[in-house]
């Protein structure tokens, strides 16, 4: 389909089906390897929790390359100029590559020194590093197949970027226990068997990525005489990006902190809270892909020189967005506690859990927003001003106000959750006021 023609609904619904089913599997790496390596002790879940925190970095440098490169991409099948949109997903690859090789040497040589400076117990130290040396030292993998993902999803072949981690997840799922625990011939690794699983899982995927990539999908192909640094190409693709990294990294720090104050009201309400997120991601991701689906349509239809085109995909899918949410905060409200006891019995932290969801749940159809308008932005290759929002709202505004209710007020961790509800809510409110103003319809990239 050509998204630059036709039904809106109908290019929404193609594009944002198949991403969210790619998020919802980009989620399921880390709750596969928990899962099985919780058999293996307290420190070995310790181990993946403190490592998944270090990949936060990875994390955010491959989402942010991955805004730039689906906006790059999108501008080009736009103006049906696909051989520029094949010179910008061959920058972008190089670029993730380029990435990935200060995180490599960190893994493979500092591993335990980074575990020590995250707080990890001695067995961490001593046998859990081998998992962070595999993690952050194959995080390429990580940003590649976030970066070629991105490409596909740009160029408006979305169904190929969630077959990829359909393979991704399958294989790991499938290696998990076999390497951990052994089988037959094959002798356990214990955890260090989780990191194989997920690198080669992720690496399979990446290598599907490159030959689809190289013999042509339906939007877009990369012919050998390609592969070459472009200069330009990649200045632009790395000043689109640069505010894509803010984002990510502001929003995740501002979790950070917000579990921070949360610790302050004892383990039970940081273990409440702790499931709580993990429920959250679970509804966000789908809801993060159907957002996703507004960044191409933006891009492509900017392209095309058709801006109220552009413009009213993404209201319907932002109204998409806030059905979707709504529908998920009334399973919140009404089975909040049958949720967090999915996860655990005991009686502390099913209070706490099921409060977080209860009172985040009041400002989920407002989040809807606040996920669609930041990748409208996006997608027109206008990183910089949801970065500004993310500022104001999660540095300048949720940390105080957490602080403010949970400490000064006696609210204690009730003050944190109100805090997301404010800080959620305002910015997709000031996203919206900004999205009207319309000054994005003249981004150039």
């Amino acid at each position: 389909m050509d998204y630059t023609q036709g039904s809106i609904g109908r290019a929404i619904l193609l594009l944002s089906v198949p991403m969210m089913l790619e998020m919802a599997m980009e989620s399921a790496f880390a709750v596969v390897d928990v899962y099985f390596v919780s058999s293996l002790g307290a420190s070995a879940v310790a181990t993946v929790g403190l490592t998944e925190s270090m990949l936060t970095l990875v994390y955010a440098v491959g989402i942010g390359l991955s805004m730039g490169t689906t906006a790059l991409v999108a501008r080009r099948i736009g103006e049906k100029n696909p051989k520029e949109a094949a010179d910008a997903a061959v920058q972008a690859i190089a670029a993730a590559i380029a990435a990935s090789i200060p995180f490599s040497v960190a893994g493979a040589f500092f591993a335990k020194d980074l575990l020590a400076l995250m707080g990890a117990d001695a067995w961490s130290i001593e046998h859990g590093y081998r998992y962070t040396v595999w993690m952050l030292g194959g995080n390429a993998v990580i940003m590649l197949i976030f970066i070629i993902n991105a490409v596909f999803r740009g160029a408006g072949d979305a169904a190929i970027a969630m077959r990829v981690l359909w393979l991704a997840n399958g294989i790991n799922i499938v290696l998990d226990p076999i390497l951990i625990f052994g089988w037959g011939p094959i002798p356990a690794m214990g955890i260090e068997g989780a990191a194989v699983a997920t690198n080669t899982g992720r690496g399979v995927g990446v290598a599907l990525q490159l030959w689809v990539l190289f013999r042509g999908a339906k939007h877009i192909r990369v012919l050998a005489s390609q592969v070459r640094l472009h200069t330009a190409v990649m200045t632009r693709l790395v000043r689109t990006s640069l505010g894509g990294i803010g984002q990510f990294i502001i929003a995740t720090s501002s979790w950070i902190g917000l579990v921070r104050i949360v610790s302050e009201f004892g383990s039970e309400a940081v273990a409440g809270y702790t499931i709580a997120v993990r429920i959250f991601v679970f509804t966000l991701m789908p809801s993060w892909g159907l957002s996703n689906a507004a960044a191409t349509l933006v891009g492509q239809n900017l392209g095309a020189k058709q801006p109220e085109r552009a413009e009213r995909s993404v209201w319907i899918t932002g109204f998409a967005n806030m059905a979707f949410l709504a529908v998920v905060s009334v399973v919140y409200i009404s089975m909040n506690e049958s949720l967090v006891r999915i996860f655990t019995s005991e009686p502390g932290v099913v209070a706490a859990g099921a409060q977080c969801l209860l009172i985040v749940s009041f400002g989920y159809i407002f989040f809807a927003w606040g996920l669609v308008m930041p990748q409208a932005f996006n997608g027109a290759g206008d990183t910089m001003t949801p970065t500004k929002i993310n500022f104001f709202c999660f540095w300048l505004l949720e940390i105080p106000l957490a602080y403010w209710l949970a400490i000064s007020m006696g609210l204690k961790a009730t003050g944190v959750y109100w805090s997301i509800v404010v800080a959620e809510s305002t910015a997709g409110l000031v996203a919206i006021w900004l999205f009207r103003r319309g000054t994005w319809k003249q981004t150039t990239i």
